[in-house]
This record gives structure tokens, sequence and C-alpha cells, in this order.
């Protein structure tokens, strides 16, 4: 049995050996697991047992964001060769369902996704996945790279739905992880300048050390003060992006978003949150949502690869396999200034 980081209940790691699925199939390839980042969802699942209806009722290996090396393929794999480098995109739909067949396999009810309860997560030293879901990386794209393209991926998701057109002002409200890739990708799909506001100071010095990012600290000012500057008074951003997930960052995200534009819900609440439907609807305002991704992964590895995304800096801190647990405390931690923590195995 091979040996993986296992959550045994809430607030309770451990590295040790645990049966996985390991079988082969004709369209599946073997993938030697180099890189693994650490999720927000992964953390919440450690601290907490549960998301929503998600709940560890039994051990469960964690981890979801990954790259490798593929070392076995199927006998129908076509597009892949023992020692591509890869990243894996980590949900499973069923092919044949109504979602899959309109386009919308992310939402699919049958997705089996890793490290969400009950599947088995990738933080173990090898996996069997599907080929249609396992992407070549470039060769200047590196394996820590690589482990970031799922989470990527919401990102520009994101933008998709806003239908970006050139030269949009964005605003963000949110910096983390998610926020931040939200903004980068709102960068490279044609916006001009993209605003992202937090009560963070250090994410926001990491969100600001990039070009056309500005950040906002709501401890010292208002977002709605800022848009008006940069947008002109009573007008506001072409695309919102709640990336937060924060109840009060939804009147910020109303208020500052122009008529006729456009407002994105990257952001998961903790709990049921209520805003206000008349001042969208006086705006006329588009509202459009986001349930992990779609058809994106190759994007996400095109932009990065050419330079138009640069997330080496997002990178706070690597693990070696064996302190996987020490990487998981401190994630747990929410040091202000990390962003994304990794394991390699």
């Amino acid at each position: 049995m091979p040996e993986a980081l296992v959550l045994e209940e809430r607030d309770r790691l451990a590295l040790r050996n645990i049966a996985l699925p390991d079988m082969l199939g004709p369209d599946d390839v073997r993938i030697a697991v180099h890189t693994v980042g650490i999720c927000g969802s992964d953390v919440h699942y450690f601290k907490h047992g549960a998301i929503g209806p998600f709940v560890v009722r039994e051990p469960m290996v964690l981890g979801h964001e990954a790259s490798g090396t593929v070392s076995e393929v199927g006998r129908n794999v076509t597009n892949l060769k023992v020692g591509d480098r890869v990243c894996i995109e980590p949900g499973i739909p069923e092919a044949g369902s109504r979602t899959s067949r309109m386009g919308f396999y992310n939402v699919d009810p049958a997705v089996r996704f890793w490290a969400t309860p009950p599947v088995h997560g990738c933080l173990t030293a090898s996996v069997v996945h599907p080929a249609a879901y396992t992407y070549k990386l470039p060769e200047n794209v590196s394996f820590a790279e690589g482990a970031m393209i799922e989470p990527l991926a919401v990102g520009i998701h994101a933008c998709v739905k806003a239908q970006i057109k050139p030269g949009d002002i964005c605003l963000v409200t949110g910096s983390g992880p998610i926020g931040i890739m939200t903004a980068l990708s709102a960068l490279a799909s044609g916006a001009s300048q993209v605003l992202i506001t937090d009560i963070s100071e250090a994410k926001l010095r990491i969100a600001g050390s990039y070009d056309r990012l500005i950040p906002i600290d709501l401890t010292q000012t208002r977002a709605r003060d800022v848009v008006d500057a940069l947008c002109g008074q009573d007008w506001g951003v072409d695309v919102t992006f709640e990336a937060s997930g924060f109840e009060s960052a939804y009147a910020d995200a109303l208020a500052c978003t122009r008529p006729g534009g456009t407002l994105v819900l990257v952001g998961m609440p903790p709990h049921k949150v209520g805003f206000d439907i008349v001042a969208a609807q006086a705006k006329e305002l588009s509202i459009e949502t986001v349930f992990r991704y779609a058809h994106v992964y190759d994007r996400a590895i095109a932009l990065i690869a050419s330079g138009k995304i640069d997330l080496k800096p997002l990178i706070s801190a690597t693990y070696p396999f064996s302190d996987a647990i020490a990487a998981f405390e401190r994630a747990a931690e929410g040091r202000p200034a990390d962003v994304k923590i990794q394991i390699t195995l």
C-alpha cells in the first residue's frame, strides 16, 4: 500500500500507508506525483471536517492541485507518453451525462473530484487518472507552476464568463489566492487595469507588485472612492469579480459596478447571504456565477507558457512530503503573507 497524507478525522492528519485505487484502464495514465498545492478547501476539511454537504466520514487522502510525470499509459492513450511532464484536472465527470453533453461538465452532479468526500486526493506518490483530463506541460513551465494551473483555472473561467473586452477596468474583491489569480487572468484577458481590495496589508503588497494591479486597503479607504476617482463619479468598473465570500463585499460589488456592467460571483460564502436585488436591477447588471471551471486548462497552460501570467511570486513556501503535516499546519494558520504553499514528493 502506498504512503499518503491522510485526513483521519477533523483536525488529525497522518502520513501512513492506505489502500488506494490503482487499476490502469485503457484510457488512463499513471502519474508519478511531483508537486501538490494546498487549497483552502483542503484546509477547511482539515480544520472543520466538512464543506456544506460534503462531510469527511472516513479517512481521506487530501490534495487536488497537482503536477507530475507520466509513468504508464493505457492502451488507448495517444496524446501522452511515458516521461511527459503533466498537470491534472482533478474532476472526472460522467462523459454521457446531460450536463457534460451540453459542455457544463464542471456542474455534473456525478463528477468525482479529488479530495472531496468520499473521493481520495493526490497527496501520494502515484495516481491513476483519465488521459482526457491530463495535460502536457511545455518545457518552460515548471512542476510548481503546473500545480498552480488548477486554481488559476478558476480565475480564467471567471473571466470567460465575464466576457471581458479590451480596455475594460475591473474590480476584484478579495486578494486571496483565487482573487489574485482572477485579477491576473483579467489582465491577461485584455483588462487595462484591475483594482483589488482586502484588509490584509501583506496580501495587498503581493498583489500590488504586479503591473496594472491597483491595491485598495479597505482599512484605509472605501473602494467606491477609488472607483470614482478612476472611472468617474457615479459610474463604475466594467466588471466586478467577488472573490472573498465575505458578506460585506457584496454591497461594494454592486456599488462599484457601472450601469450595464457585469458582476461575477467567484467566492463561496460560508453561509447564505443576501444582497440588494433592486440595486442590481436598477443598473441592469449581468450576474454570472462560477463553480470550479470547464474547458480552460489549455488556456491556463498557454498563458503561463507565454509569460502573460507569472504565478511564481505567489508560491510562499515549499515543503517536502515528509513535512506535509507541518505544511498543512502552516496553511491553517493563515499567515498574512502566505498565498500558496506547496508540497513536493
